[in-house]
C-alpha cells in the first residue's frame, strides 16, 4: 500500500460531496453577489481553489509527472504569486494590506482564512480530496455568510472557523501522527527514489515554492562524484547509529526512521534512504505543517524549501488564535491520543528523526504589524500547556528514552556567489577527524571537573559576565561533569557540555548579534538569577515593549522564565574560521554556531526526557550531570519539568574575553583567554583562529 491507497476510501466517501461544492465554487467569479469591497477576494479565492482543483485531478489521473518544465514553473508561479515579497504589500495574505480592503472588522479573519486555503496546494499535490473538501466547504460557508446578510456580525464568521477546526482536529491529529511514522505514506519517498534527478520537473512534484536556490542545490548536487555523495550519506546515517550506540538501546528494535530534508537535497537523501535500509529501517517523510494547526515556532520541518516569505510566515505565527481556546486545547490534545493510539505500534518502533537542515538565507529581522493577530495573555497560557501536554504524550508513545536523532547543515545558493566553494568546506567540516577533538576536548574536561564554577566573561562591546555552578563529583575517577561529544547526533564534531547547577548560576549573557530560529536578534541580553531567567532585552526594535515581546514569544516561547539548560564550550575552531573566511557568521545555523563559541541554552536540558539513562564519555566515565532542580520535577509532576524547547546562544570567539575554571579553594584556571584556548595540549584548537 502506498499513499494513493491510503486515501482511495476517504477520496471516495467524499465524491459527491466534492464534486457539488467545486460545482458551486466555480460560478463564483462570475457573480457579484456579495458588497462590493469583498467581491474582489472571494473571487481570487474561488480562482485560487479552481486551479487546485485542476491540479488535483491530474494528481490523481498521474498526469503530474508528464507536465513540460513550462508548464510546471506556471502552475507554481500562479499559486505562490501573491505571498512572493515583491506583490505581497497588495496581498489579502498580508494582514495590513487585507485591513485596509476590506475594513477592520472582517479584514483579520478573511486574511487569516485566505492563508489557510493556502493548504490546498498540497493536498492537490497529493491527492487528498477529503481535505480539500472539508475547506472548500468551509469557504463556501463563509461565502453565503456574505452573500446572504446584510447586517453580518465578525463573530458569526469567527464561530465557523473555531468549530472548523474543533470538528475536524481528528484528521489533522491523524495527519500529523501518521506521517510521521507511517511508512505506507510515501508521496515524499517515491518522488525521491522513483524520479529522474536530472530532469528538474520533479522538483515541482512536491508542490512547494520551487526558486532558483532549489533548481540550482540539485544541479549543484548533480555534478558531485557518487563517493562525494555516499561520503555525506554515510556521515548522516553512521552518526544516527553511534546515537543509538551511545544510549545503549539496540537499533534493531527498530524499524522506521523519519527523514527531514530540504528540497532539491534528493540525490543525498536516495543515498540517505538505502542506507537507512541497510540498517533495517524504513524512511518515514512529512511536509513542512502548511495548516494553523500544526505550525509550530517557526523552524522548517519535515520535507521543505526556502521561505518563499519569511515576513509572511511571521504575520500568521499566531493564527491558531482565531479559535483557540480551553475547549479547543482539550480537543485537539483528546485527537492526538486517539492517533497515537491507532498508530501505537508503528509509534513504538519509530527510531527518531534524522534531520537535513540548510543555512544560507539573508537575516530576517520581521515587521511588527498591529494587523496581525497576536495570542491573548489566556492563550500563551494555554500554549504553554499545551505544548507540555503534546511533549508528555509523543514521549509516551515514543518513548525519549529509547529514541534518537541526528542532525547535519549544508549551505544554499543564497549564502553568496562562493556558494560551492562553501558548500565543499562545510562537507569536510562535518567530516573531521573526531578523535584528536575527543582528546583535546578530554583535556579541557579535566580542568571543568575540577571545578565549582565557572566565570565567562565577554570583551570589547560584549557585555557577558556569567558565573555558572558545576555539578560537584562523589567519585571523580568514574563520575564526570561534562560530555565529550564528537560527532554523532550533533554534526558536526566539537563541543564540551554539562547540565549546569540552577542555584548559584548568575550574571549576564550578551551576544552583539545572533541567529536564531531563522530569525536575527541585536544586542541581545538575557539575565540570571540562581539559572533562571530574569530579565531580557535586545535592540531589534525601537520601543523596550516591542523588544520584550519580541523576545518572549521567539527566545522564551511564550513562558515567563526559562531555566539554563545546557552550558558548553565550542571547540570546533575550523568551524569559525570558515565563517570568517566566508563572511558568513551571521548565516551559521545553531548546529554549527553552537560549536564556534561557548553557549548556553535556555529551556530543556539536553538529556530532556532521558534524564535516567546513564550516559559514558569515550573515557568511561559516567556523565551524572543529567539532572537540574527544574526538570527533577518530572518525578512529581511532567508540566513543570519540560519546557519543549532548547535554544542555543552562542558568544564568538572574537566577542570573548575569558573563561576560568574556578575551584571550591579559589584556585583559577584557564580554558579560554582572550579568545585562545589555553589549556596544555589544547593549542591546535588555535591553529584557526589565528
Amino acid at each position: 500500500m502506498g499513499y494513493r491507497e491510503l486515501f482511495q476510501d476517504s477520496n471516495e466517501e467524499v465524491r459527491e460531496r466534492y464534486e457539488l461544492v467545486m460545482e458551486r465554487i466555480a460560478k463564483i467569479s462570475g457573480e457579484h453577489t456579495v458588497e462590493e469591497k469583498f467581491w474582489d477576494y472571494f473571487r481570487k479565492a474561488a480562482d485560487f481553489i479552481c486551479l487546485a482543483d485542476n491540479v488535483m485531478n491530474q494528481a490523481l489521473n498521474g498526469e503530474l509527472e508528464h507536465r513540460t518544465l513550462e508548464e510546471c514553473e506556471e502552475i507554481n508561479r500562479q499559486f505562490y504569486y501573491d505571498i512572493l515579497p515583491q506583490n505581497y504589500d497588495k496581498s489579502y495574505a498580508n494582514p495590513k494590506a487585507a485591513v485596509r480592503l476590506l475594513g477592520e472588522s472582517f479584514g483579520p479573519v478573511l486574511c487569516f482564512l485566505y492563508t489557510e486555503l493556502r493548504a490546498m496546494i498540497s493536498y492537490a499535490f497529493e491527492g487528498r480530496k477529503m481535505h480539500m473538501t472539508i475547506l472548500c466547504e468551509l469557504f463556501v460557508e463563509i461565502y453565503n455568510c456574505f452573500e446572504s446578510k446584510e447586517s453580518l456580525e465578525t463573530k458569526e464568521i469567527s464561530d465557523i472557523l473555531y468549530w472548523f477546526f474543533h470538528d475536524y482536529s481528528e484528521v489533522f491529529a491523524e495527519d500529523k501522527v501518521r506521517d510521521m511514522v507511517e511508512p505506507e505514506y510515501d508521496f515524499f519517498t517515491r518522488i525521491v527514489m522513483d524520479s529522474d534527478l536530472s530532469d528538474m520537473r520533479y522538483l515541482y512534484r512536491y508542490g512547494e515554492y520551487i526558486s532558483a536556490s532549489e533548481i540550482e542545490t540539485a544541479r549543484f548536487l548533480n555534478r558531485l562524484s557518487e563517493d562525494e555523495i555516499a561520503s555525506m550519506a554515510d556521515t548522516l546515517t553512521e552518526g544516527f547509529r553511534i546515537g543509538y550506540e551511545h544510549i545503549g538501546k539496540d537499533l534493531k528494535e527498530k524499524e522506521t526512521v523519519c527523514l527531514e530534508y530540504p528540497i532539491g537535497f534528493e540525490r543525498m537523501v536516495r543515498a540517505v534512504i538505502r542506507n537507512f535500509e541497510k540498517l533495517g529501517l524504513k524512511t518515514t517523510i512529512y511536509r513542512d505543517p502548511v495548516s494553523s494547526f500544526g505550525r509550530g515556532n517557526g523552524r522548517k520541518r519535515g520535507c521543505y524549501v526556502k521561505s518563499p516569505n519569511k515576513q509572511y510566515d511571521f504575520d500568521h505565527k499566531a493564527d491558531s488564535g482565531f479559535y483557540m481556546d480551553k475547549v479547543y486545547v482539550q480537543r485537539r490534545l483528546e485527537a492526538m491520543k486517539a492517533a497515537f493510539e491507532k498508530y501505537k505500534i508503528q509509534a513504538k518502533k519509530h527510531a527518531g528523526p534524522a534531520v537535513i537542515e540548510i543555512f544560507g538565507e539573508v537575516p530576517f529581522e520581521p515587521v511588527i504589524k498591529p494587523e496581525a493577530l497576536e495570542y491573548t495573555a489566556e492563550q500563551n497560557e494555554l500554549n504553554v500547556y499545551q505544548a507540555s501536554c503534546l511533549g508528555q504524550l509523543t514521549n509516551r508513545y515514543i518513548p525519549g528514552d529509547e529514541r534518537s536523532f541526528t542532525i547535519i547543515a549544508y549551505p544554499i545558493p543564497t549564502i553568496g556567489e562562493r556558494f560551492e566553494d562553501i558548500f565543499r568546506e562545510t562537507v569536510k567540516l562535518n567530516t573531521l577527524d573526531y578523535i584528536s577533538y575527543q582528546t583535546m576536548q578530554q583535556k579541557i574536561i579535566d580542568v571543568l571537573d575540577k571545578a565549582e564554577k565557572v566565570h565567562i566573561t565577554g570583551s570589547g562591546k560584549n557585555k557577558t559576565d556569567l558565573w555558572v555552578q558545576i555539578h560537584p563529583l562523589s567519585n571523580p575517577k568514574k563520575e564526570t561533569a561534562f560530555e565529550n561529544c564528537v560527532a554523532d547526533v550533533n554534526i558536526p564534531v566539537g563541543e564540551v557540555f554539562t547540565t549546569p547547577v540552577l542555584e548559584g548560576t548568575n550574571g549576564k549573557l550578551h551576544v552583539t548579534k545572533v541567529y536564531l530560529n531563522e530569525l536575527q536578534f541585536l544586542n541581545l541580553e538575557l539575565t540570571f538569577v540562581d539559572g533562571k531567567i530574569s530579565s531580557y532585552t535586545c535592540s531589534n526594535f525601537e520601543t523596550e515593549e516591542e523588544n520584550h515581546k519580541f523576545l518572549y514569544e521567539n527566545l522564551l516561547c511564550q513562558h515567563k522564565t526559562l531555566p539554563m539548560g545546557e552550558f558548553a564550550i565550542g571547540t570546533n575552531t575550523t568551524a569559525y574560521r570558515m565563517a570568517k573566511d566566508y563572511n558568513i557568521a551571521d548565516k551559521l545555523p545553531i548546529l554549527i554556531a553552537e560549536k564556534t563559541g561557548p553557549h548556553f541554552a535556555v529551556g530543556d536540558t539536553c538529556y530532556s526526557h532521558a534524564e535516567d539513562i546513564p550516559v559514558f564519555n569515550p573515557d568511561g566515565k559516567e556523565i551524572i550531570a543529567r539532572d537540574n532542580s527544574v526538570s527533577v520535577l518530572r518525578k512529581e509532576d511532567m508540566s513543570k519539568a519540560y519546557f519543549n524547547c532548547h535554544t542555543d546562544v552562542t558568544i564568538p570567539f572574537d566577542e570573548l574575553g575569558a573563561i576560568t575554571a574556578v575551584e571550591k579553594d579559589g584556585t583559577c584556571t584557564d580554558i579560554i583567554r582572550d579568545g585562545k584556548f589555553v589549556v596544555p595540549g589544547t593549542e591546535e584548537l588555535n591553529v584557526p583562529l589565528a
